[in-house]
């Protein structure tokens, strides 16, 4: 399977826009590894042009809380509909398994040893101040841990997480990540 691990940064937050609906926030840049080039790339919002056919040439979207954030919000900016495109949300995986849901950090911390650089909200401060630089690096190394994250799930059927001052384990049912239909193509014209 062609995968596409992404995360996406935003100009404002969720109080800039006085509800709770990711498809009101702007993007700032989108984050991706794919798989089939081993490379990272990032775009910013005048640069989705260039994305849209990296995603649609990915059988699987992967990402962290995707499901309820970031396709969402990019469906905003994709001529086509991103839902027809199969999706791996790991946190929606966790949350399945957990019966709540986890932060990217906390499980990363635990399974890779890894975190996060920063967070979303300082994202938005970076965009302000005009450090895209800044964003770019924070975004790609969000999709590096998430990559590394999927990958450790993918093995090893399970993931690691802290509730207080403890480790746990938990097993996670990946067997719905593998095969489905290409979901071909919606701006490219093939």
């Amino acid at each position: 399977m062609h995968y596409l691990v992404f995360d996406i940064e935003t100009k404002n937050i969720f109080d800039d826009v006085g509800k709770n609906d990711p498809a009101l926030l702007d993007l700032s840049l989108v984050g991706v590894y794919d798989y089939k080039t081993d490379s990272y790339e990032s775009f910013l919002e005048e640069e989705m042009g260039n994305l849209w056919p990296i995603i649609e040439r990915a059988d699987a979207l992967v990402g962290f809380n995707s499901d309820h954030f970031d396709i969402p919000l990019l469906n905003k900016y994709y001529p086509g509909d991103l839902g027809k495109i199969k999706s791996i949300d790991l946190m929606a995986t966790i949350k399945e398994a957990l019966g709540r849901r986890l932060s990217l950090n906390n499980v990363a911390n635990a399974t890779l040893g890894v975190g996060k650089s920063s967070d979303g909200l300082q994202a938005v401060r970076w965009w302000k101040e005009g450090e895209i630089g800044k964003i770019r690096e924070y975004c790609l190394q969000d999709v590096k841990v998430t990559k590394d994250l999927f990958e450790y799930m993918r093995t090893n059927k399970k993931v690691l997480y802290r509730d207080g001052p403890s480790t746990h384990e938990l097993a996670v049912d990946v067997s719905g990540w593998e095969g489905g239909e290409h979901a071909l193509t919606h701006t490219l014209g093939l």
